[in-house]
């Protein structure tokens, strides 16, 4: 199945919207580090057109997320735009991608660190399982929606010092998607 990615993105973020071009620069250079991520462990066998699709539609939940910086204005705060975004992915009929969506964040949450937190999220596992969901994480945290920076990719040392402020279990779940793609 080849899914239309622009074609979903314009219908739930306009079609002529800040919100779409940020969307699509930033997920458009995600996409691009995932597939070279994935060429570097093509024996691993990830699916590339599902990488290509989940990328482009993995922020898609931002549309609903009161963040005006990059031209969405919804209601809801912005930790909640991957399960968001996986709400929406579904009503597409689009389960596997929604699965990306919900599971990007960080690198992954925990029930436990979702309830420690008390973050506005389900109180359930929010990890990337397989490694097309993990290659998409991974990519994603080189990149910023920054409409500044968009295009600009940030060194190893930079993501590793945004995940440390989370805490280290993200370093650790961050350091275990470095070992396996770089």
């Amino acid at each position: 199945m080849s899914v239309d990615a622009l074609a979903i993105l314009k219908r739930h973020a306009g079609d002529d919207s800040k919100a779409l071009d940020v969307l699509l620069i930033h997920s458009r250079c995600v996409a691009e580090k995932a597939l070279a991520i994935a060429a570097r462990v093509s024996h691993l066998g990830p699916d590339l057109t599902f990488i290509e699709e989940a990328s482009l539609l993995h922020d898609i939940g931002s549309v609903k997320t009161w963040a005006p910086g990059i031209g969405c204005r919804g209601e809801a705060p912005y930790i909640q735009h991957g399960v968001l975004g996986g709400e929406l992915l579904r009503t597409e009929g689009l389960i596997a991608h929604a699965r990306v969506a919900e599971r990007h964040t960080g690198a992954g949450l925990t029930a436990l660190e979702i309830q420690s937190a008390d973050l506005p999220l389900p109180h359930r596992d929010l990890l990337p399982e397989t490694l097309e969901e993990k290659i998409i994480c991974y990519a994603d945290k080189f990149f910023s929606k920054n409409p500044e920076t968009l295009t600009q990719e940030k060194s190893m040392e930079k993501v590793m010092r945004l995940m440390a402020r989370y805490g280290d279990s993200q370093v650790k779940r961050f350091q275990e998607m470095v070992d396996l793609f770089e």
